[in-house]
C-alpha cells in the first residue's frame, strides 16, 4: 500500500488551486453513470471522493473537558484513496446548542502518535474564516485544504473548542488525542497528554482526485464498525477491503465505514436505524457507486426482538429502491451465525437462516456477499468458525474481518 508524503511546489500550488476553483461546486453529478469507471485516470476530470467517514451517534461531554475550559482533540482517520486536496466535515447534529469551533488544522500523522509531518500541516477554514459556529442539528464542510493526501495513510484532524458536549462517533477502535487550550498550529504532540477512542467532531473526509472511480459505502452494525477489531490496526472489514483496491491492478474506489455499534435495521436504538440515516450517511456521501448493506442482525437479537423475515427483508429492499433512485450498485451480505451468543435462540437463529435464504435467492440486491458462509463453522453451522470468532460468539476476530474483507468481490463494483 502507497504511503506517499510529497509536498506541492509552489507551481503545483497555484495549478491546484485554480484547480480546484473550477472543481469545487461539480458535486456528484459529475460522477453518474459507470463511463467513469472505465476512462483512464489521466483523462478524468478531477472530483471530491469521501476517502473516510464515521457516522454521527451520540452527544457526549467534552472528551479531557471537566473544569478546564478550552481544548483541542486531534482526532486520527486513516485515509483509503489519496487526492490533492482535502475537505473535511464537521458536525453538531446531536447538539443543543450551537457548536463554536475556534481553529481547526489537517496534518499528515507522524509515525504512531499525535505528531505532525513537519511542513504538511495546514490551516483549515470555513467560507474564508478560521473558526465556524455550527448550529444544533447543523454540520459545516470546511474550504478546500491544498494538501497531497497518501492512500493508505493517517491524518490529523485538530479542532479546538471552547468546550461542552459534542457529537460523537465512540467505539472508535483508534486512538485520538486531547489537549487543554487551542493546539491546533503545534506539530508536535507532546501538549496532546489525553487518550480517547472516539472520533469528535469530524465525521468526514473527501479528497479531490483524478484517479478514484467513486466511493464504496458499508452501512451496518458494529461488525462493520469493526468493535472487536484490534485497536489502531485498521483491521476493520471495510480497511481490508479498501487495501485489497489499493493494489496495483484493482479498481480504485474510496471505501467508508458507516457502521454504527448497536444499529438495527427497522428500529432505531443507538443512533437511528439504518433506514433513517440511509439518506445522511449513504446518499449524501460524495461519488458513491456502490453500496454494501450488511444489517439486520440487532433486530433479531435486540429487544423486543418482535422482527420476522419478511420485515427485515423488506427493508433491505426499501434501502435497495433508494439506492437505486440514485443509480447505484448494492450488494447485499447474509446475517453472520450467533450460535453461543446471549440471546441467539433457536427462534433467532430460524429467521436469520430464512433471512439469508432470501438474500441468496437474489432479487433483492445486485450482488450477495456471503459472509454468513465463508465465516461459519463447517460442523456447526449455526456457530463461528472458532478462528473467525472474537470469543462473544457474534463479532469477528481480526482473522474474521480479514476473511469478511477478502470475500467481497471487487471485480463488479
Amino acid at each position: 500500500m502507497h504511503k506517499r508524503r510529497g509536498y506541492a511546489s509552489l507551481a503545483a500550488l497555484t495549478a491546484v488551486v485554480l484547480l480546484i476553483s473550477g472543481a469545487i461546486y461539480v458535486g456528484v453529478g459529475a460522477l453518474q453513470g459507470r463511463a467513469a469507471a472505465r476512462t483512464p485516470a489521466a483523462a478524468r476530470a478531477a472530483v471530491w471522493v469521501g476517502t473516510w467517514s464515521a457516522p454521527p451517534v451520540e452527544a457526549a461531554a467534552g472528551a479531557g473537558q471537566g473544569e478546564r475550559g478550552a481544548r483541542s482533540v486531534r482526532n486520527v482517520v486513516h485515509t483509503s484513496i489519496g487526492g490533492t486536496a482535502a475537505r473535511l466535515t464537521l458536525s453538531n447534529l446531536l447538539g443543543r446548542r450551537p457548536l463554536t469551533v475556534a481553529q481547526v488544522s489537517l496534518a499528515l500523522r507522524a509515525g504512531r502518535g499525535a505528531d505532525a509531518v513537519p511542513g504538511s500541516l495546514r490551516q483549515v477554514t470555513f467560507h474564508g474564516l478560521r473558526g465556524v459556529t455550527i448550529a444544533p442539528g447543523g454540520q459545516s464542510v470546511s474550504d478546500p485544504v491544498v494538501l497531497k493526501i497518501p492512500y493508505d495513510g493517517d491524518l490529523l484532524v485538530s479542532v479546538a473548542t471552547p468546550g461542552g458536549p459534542v457529537t460523537v462517533h465512540p467505539r472508535a477502535r483508534q486512538t485520538s488525542y486531547v489537549a487543554d487550550g487551542d493546539r491546533t498550529a503545534e506539530v508536535g504532540g507532546e501538549a496532546y497528554a489525553a487518550r480517547i477512542h472516539a472520533w469528535q467532531h469530524v465525521t468526514a473526509v473527501d479528497v479531490l482526485t483524478r484517479e478514484a472511480a467513486g466511493a464504496v459505502v458499508a452501512i451496518g452494525d458494529s461488525i462493520t464498525d469493526g468493535t472487536t477489531a484490534t485497536v489502531d490496526a485498521n483491521g476493520r472489514w471495510p480497511d481490508v477491503l479498501a487495501d485489497r483496491l489499493g493494489r496495483r491492478g484493482a479498481p480504485r474506489y474510496g471505501v467508508l465505514n458507516a457502521g454504527i455499534s448497536g444499529n438495527r435495521l427497522l428500529e432505531g436504538g443507538r443512533g437511528p436505524s439504518a433506514l433513517a440515516r440511509f439518506d445522511r450517511d449513504v446518499l449524501a456521501r460524495p461519488g458513491v457507486k456502490t453500496v454494501i448493506v450488511a444489517i439486520g442482525i440487532n433486530d433479531l437479537l435486540r429487544a423486543p426482538r418482535t422482527a420476522k423475515a419478511d420485515r427485515i427483508t423488506a427493508g433491505l429492499a426499501e434501502l435497495t429502491r433508494r439506492a437505486h433512485a440514485r443509480g447505484l450498485r448494492v450488494v447485499g451480505a447474509t446475517l453472520l451465525p450467533c450460535g453461543g451468543y446471549r440471546g441467539c435462540t433457536r427462534s433467532v437463529q430460524a429467521v436469520r437462516q430464512e433471512v439469508n435464504a432470501v438474500v441468496r435467492a437474489g432479487g433483492i440486491f445486485d450482488g450477495v456477499v456471503d459472509f454468513d458462509r465463508v465465516l461459519r463453522d463447517p460442523y456447526a453451522r449455526e456457530r463461528l468458525r472458532a478462528v473467525y470468532d472474537s470469543g462473544d460468539h457474534v463479532h469477528p476476530s481480526d482473522a474474521g474481518y480479514a476473511r469478511m474483507g477478502g470475500a467481497v468481490g471487487v471485480a463488479g463494483l
